[in-house]
């Protein structure tokens, strides 16, 4: 909350506040060295013959959940700009965990299960979460009346990195995280400056016609030759938009997010559109990885947890 706070008011640059909630994290991750000190993850049945059937990570994994600290925050807020988005994708995730952490209560799982208060832990935290993002989403849902910044946007993330990691379900966690996973990826090459990043990539409003378009960023300088390949490679996959000049240069690109290769792909919508379409890719993403986490991953382990009392 006070990163996010901070960000507000004093417009923190990305290279700083990247970083920031690793420190933030430091107080949770004494929490679990002290209450569980688990640094062992399952090798799946194909290496198990090679690595055996557990791995003991060490610093390694402590590492991993601080990345998860760093990624869960940054990720909210990277999928931002229209009203209702960042509370909205939130509330989507949030009650996805909550499914899933259901599934390891009685009757649908036996008890005692070595899981279910782990996953008590995190219902704790989703519950009042959740009942104070579905009254805050009533007042940011377009038009909206109140604005949350990126204080929410950090709040959000953390809460759920610190279910995930306490609760010992990262990876199902990161499952959820699908779209914001792709948009950061797909945002890369303008994050490392290899496509100049505006600092405000939301999508541009049409005064004339109320609707959204994808923003674009202008090239003062022709690209590099393997950008320029590049560029004209994703245009023809319309995963970019690009614009020429009459002798062919490229001049400009359209903006690096998840939101504008929507609106590349579906054309201009109005804003409350653009984000029940996010509403819808969020979910169905949080169902296929969840179906993913329970059913498909049986394919490379011998069971799920749920059913055998194991924890991962």
């Amino acid at each position: 909350v006070i990163l996010g706070i901070g960000d507000d008011l004093f417009d923190i640059r990305w290279r700083h506040k990247v970083l920031i909630p690793a420190f933030s994290a430091i107080p949770m991750l004494i929490v679990y060295f002290v209450d569980f000190g688990v640094t062992q993850v399952v090798v799946p049945v194909p290496l198990q013959p090679y690595l055996g059937d557990v791995v003991d990570l060490g610093w390694l994994y402590y590492m991993y959940m601080a990345a998860v600290a760093i990624f869960c925050p940054n990720a909210i807020n990277m999928l931002a700009g229209i009203n209702g988005i960042e509370v909205a994708q939130s509330l989507v995730i949030a009650i996805q965990l909550l499914f899933n952490d259901a599934m390891y209560l009685a009757p649908m799982t036996p008890y005692p299960h070595p899981a279910t208060d782990s996953h008590l832990l995190s219902i704790y935290f989703l519950l009042p979460f959740i009942g104070v993002s579905a009254a805050l989403l009533c007042h940011n849902w377009y038009p909206s009346k109140v604005f949350v910044g990126d204080t929410y946007c950090y709040f959000a993330g953390m809460v759920f990195a610190v279910v995930g990691i306490l609760g010992h379900f990262s990876k199902t966690l990161l499952l959820l995280f699908i779209p914001q996973i792709f948009n950061f990826l797909y945002s890369t090459p303008q994050l490392f400056k290899l496509i100049p990043c505006p600092r405000h990539r939301l999508p541009k409003f049409s005064a004339s016609t109320g609707l959204l378009d994808a923003s674009v960023t202008e090239w003062t300088s022709p690209p590099s030759p393997l950008i320029n390949t590049a560029l004209r490679l994703l245009h023809k996959l319309r995963l970019v938009r690009i614009t020429q000049a009459e002798n062919g240069r490229i001049t400009e690109s359209s903006n690096l997010t998840i939101l504008n290769l929507w609106l590349v792909w579906v054309g201009p919508m109005r804003e409350d559109q653009l984000a029940w379409h996010m509403v819808a890719v969020q979910t169905a993403c949080g169902m296929l990885g969840l179906f993913v986490r329970h059913r498909l991953a049986l394919l490379v382990f011998h069971h799920d947890n749920r059913e055998f009392g194991f924890i991962a």
